[in-house]
């Protein structure tokens, strides 16, 4: 945890309280849902983290890497169900749905790996 620093106003020190460079990072989709996961559900832990000064660089890690594995999921089902590039020349919308059936099946496996655990 990083020492804080106060800053005279007036006759009183005030703690400087900017925003570090890991909370001036904005959150993705998965680092959102994350949070809001822990402020509902799991308010101990939230508080906790919060305190610790840790609750930012967690969310950043959780969505990077839900991005990361969403990326290698989508890559492994693509390969396991034979959506290739020649489907969609031949059948634009079949690879469409099919596409977005597979990134909704690894959201899901994301969702009870990383974020609601």
């Amino acid at each position: 945890m990083s020492e804080l620093i106060y800053k005279r106003n007036g006759d009183y020190l005030l703690p400087d309280l900017g925003l570090t460079e890991a909370e001036q990072k904005p959150l993705g989709k998965y680092g959102i849902m994350r949070q809001r996961y822990l402020e509902q559900s799991r308010p101990g832990l939230y508080t906790r983290l919060i305190l610790n000064g840790s609750l930012m660089a967690h969310l950043q890690e959780i969505d990077e890497t839900a991005h990361a594995r969403l990326e290698s999921l989508m890559s492994l089902l693509t390969k396991q169900n034979g959506v290739t590039e020649e489907l969609k020349a031949r059948d634009q919308m079949a690879w469409v749905g099919l596409m977005n059936n597979l990134k909704q099946q690894a959201e899901e496996m994301i969702l009870s790996e990383l974020i609601y655990t």
